[in-house]
C-alpha cells in the first residue's frame, strides 16, 4: 500500500470493525495486523489502533501525522489511541479510494463492504488469507507451550521451525523440470482435497523423496512449496540425532513427530535422509540404531490425510538408501543437475535485477555444462564482486565468462590432493570455500552436508536448480 493515510484509516477501520462484529475470527485479520494484537492470550477484543500498534502493522513511519490532517480523524494524546470523529466520512473516503483487489487482501473489510462491490468476496478474501496457524506468533507460542520443561527445551537444536512468512524462496522463482512439476501438482492436488482422499481410503499419500545431487534445488523446492501453500516449515537434519548434547536419541525423534503433528497442517522436511540407510548398515552405537528405527516406525505412522502432514525427504545419495528407506515413500522426486536449457533458465531468472550488457544466457549456459544452480549463483556472485571492484554496476557478458573462467580454476584447486601446504588458506583465499562439492556458497541458508545450519541470506533464488541456497 503506496498511500500512508489510505494504509492507517485501513488499519482503523478494520480493528474497529473486528472489535464490533463477533462472527469474526484471528482469521479473518490480515498477518501484519494479527501479529501487533497478540498476546499470550490470543487476539482479545477490543482491539486498539494506537500510533505504536498502527506504526507496526503498516509500516508507515509516523501514522498520525500522515492522517492528522483529514477531517474526521482524532488521537488520544494519553493512550496514543487513533479513532474517527465520523465513521461515516472515513469510510466515504476509503471506499473512494480503494477496489475489491484491495480489499481481497483484508477479509475484515471485505465482510463489512461486500456489498459494495460486485467482484468482492468475503469467503474467498478468507480462504486466500494466510490462517493465524502459520504466523510465527502462534508458532513460538505453541512451542512455548509444548517446551516448559527445561529438559525439552534442547529438542529444539533438532529442529529449524519457519513460518511461511519467514521463507524466502516462492515458487515462481523455481526452474523447474517438467517431472517436478507434474509430481508438486499432484500434492498441492493432494492437500486441497484431504476430505475427499480420505472418504475413499486414500491415505498412503504424501510421503516425498527429493533425490540428487547437492545444489539441484531440493530444500528450496521444499521451503518454497511451504510459502506457496501457507504451511509451517520444520526442518530437521537427521546427522543431528547423533549429537551427544541432545539426550535420548530416540525420545527425540518421536519428538521430531510430534512438533510437526501439533503445528499441523505443516510440511516436515528430513534432510540427509541417507544417514538412515548408513546407520542401519554400520556398527554404530544402539542407541543411534534404535533412533533410527523409531524414525522409520514414525515415518510409517505420520499421514498427510490424517495428520495434515506433508513430509519429505531429501538425499544427496540415493545409491546409499535400502529397500526399508525406499518403500517409505509413496513418490520419488528427481532432481537432476540442469541441461544446456534449464542453465539458460536459470541465469534468467538470478539477473532479472541486474545490469547486463549484451547479456546472451544461452551462451553462458553452453560454458558451464556440469554445475548446478548453486554454482551458477556463485558464478554470477564473482562476476558482480569483480565489476565492483572497477566501480561498476553494470555487467558485460565478458564479466561472466571471464567469472565462469575463474570459477572453474578455483573449482579444480579442491581437487589436487598433491598441493603441500595449507589447503583451507588455498580455496580461502577464492572466496568460495564449500563451493566445490555442489555449489553451497557462504550465503547457504540450509546448511552443508555435515549438518552445520547457517542463517538465511535471501537473494535471488535461481530455481529448482536455482539458487538452493545449500548443500541440499
Amino acid at each position: 500500500m503506496n498511500d500512508p493515510d489510505l494504509a492507517v484509516v485501513e488499519f482503523v477501520l478494520t480493528a474497529g470493525w473486528y472489535s464490533e462484529n463477533r462472527d469474526l475470527e484471528p482469521d479473518d485479520l490480515p498477518p501484519a495486523y494479527r501479529a501487533v494484537f497478540w498476546s499470550d492470550e490470543g487476539i482479545e477484543r477490543p482491539l486498539s489502533a494506537t500510533t505504536t500498534t498502527a506504526r507496526e502493522a503498516t509500516g508507515v513511519d509516523r501514522p498520525w501525522e500522515a492522517v492528522s490532517g483529514l477531517l474526521f480523524t482524532d488521537r488520544d494524546e494519553f493512550s496514543g489511541t487513533i479513532s474517527f470523529t465520523d465513521e461515516e466520512m472515513a469510510e466515504e473516503w476509503f471506499l473512494e479510494r480503494v477496489d475489491a483487489d484491495h480489499l481481497h487482501d483484508n477479509p475484515v473489510l471485505a465482510a463489512r463492504y461486500e456489498d459494495e462491490f460486485d467482484d468482492l468476496s468475503y469467503e474467498a478474501a478468507r480462504s486466500d488469507n494466510r490462517p493465524v496457524r502459520a504466523d510465527r506468533v502462534w508458532i513460538d507460542n505453541l512451542l512455548d507451550e509444548y517446551f516448559e520443561d527445561e529438559d525439552d527445551e534442547e529438542m529444539l537444536d533438532l529442529v529449524d521451525v519457519r513460518a511461511p512468512e519467514e521463507v524466502e524462496m516462492t515458487m515462481d522463482q523455481l526452474v523447474l523440470t517438467p517431472d517436478q512439476e507434474e509430481e508438486i501438482l499432484k500434492i498441492v492436488k493432494a492437500i486441497e482435497h484431504r476430505d475427499y482422499l480420505a472418504d475413499i481410503g486414500l491415505r498412503e499419500i504424501g510421503k516425498l523423496l527429493f533425490v540428487g545431487p547437492p545444489g539441484t534445488g531440493k530444500t528450496s523446492v521444499a521451503r518454497a512449496l511451504a510459502s506457496e501453500l501457507d504451511l509451517p516449515f520444520v526442518e530437521v537434519k537427521l546427522s543431528m540425532i547423533t549429537s551427544q548434547y541432545l539426550g535420548e536419541t530416540a525420545k527425540n525423534v518421536e519428538k521430531v513427530f510430534e512438533v510437526a503433528t501439533r503445528l499441523s497442517p505443516c510440511i516436515l522436511f528430513m534432510d540427509e535422509f541417507d544417514f538412515v540407510a548408513k546407520t542401519r548398515a554400520s556398527d554404530e552405537h544402539a542407541a543411534i540404531k534404535r533412533a533410527v528405527n523409531t524414525l522409520l516406525k514414525s515415518i510409517d505412522e505420520v499421514s498427510l490425510i490424517e495428520h495434515e502432514v506433508l513430509l519429505i525427504g531429501a538425499t544427496n545419495h540415493p545409491d546409499q538408501l535400502d529397500a526399508a528407506a525406499w518403500r517409505r515413500f509413496d513418490e520419488i522426486v528427481n532432481f537432476p543437475k540442469p541441461d544446456d536449457r534449464m542453465r539458460a533458465d536459470i541465469l534468467t531468472v538470478v539477473t532479472r535485477r541486474m545490469d547486463i550488457e549484451d547479456f546472451d544466457p544461452m551462451a553462458i549456459a553452453r560454458e558451464t555444462e556440469g554445475l548446478t544452480g548453486s554454482d551458477l549463483r556463485l558464478v554470477l556472485r564473482e562476476a558482480v564482486l569483480d565489476a565492483l571492484t572497477e566501480e561498476r554496476t553494470t555487467l558485460t557478458q565478458q564479466d561472466l565468462l571471464d567469472a565462469v573462467e575463474d570459477f572453474e580454476e578455483r573449482d579444480n584447486l579442491k581437487d589436487l590432493d598433491m598441493i603441500e601446504g595449507d589447503h583451507d588458506a588455498l580455496v580461502a583465499g577464492g572466496g568460495i570455500s564449500g563451493a566445490g562439492d555442489g555449489g553451497s556458497s557462504a550465503a547457504s541458508d540450509g546448511g552443508d552436508a555435515s549438518g552445520a545450519s547457517r542463517p538465511s541470506s535471501g537473494g535471488t533464488p535461481d530455481g529448482g536448480h536455482a539458487h538452493d541456497h545449500s548443500h541440499d
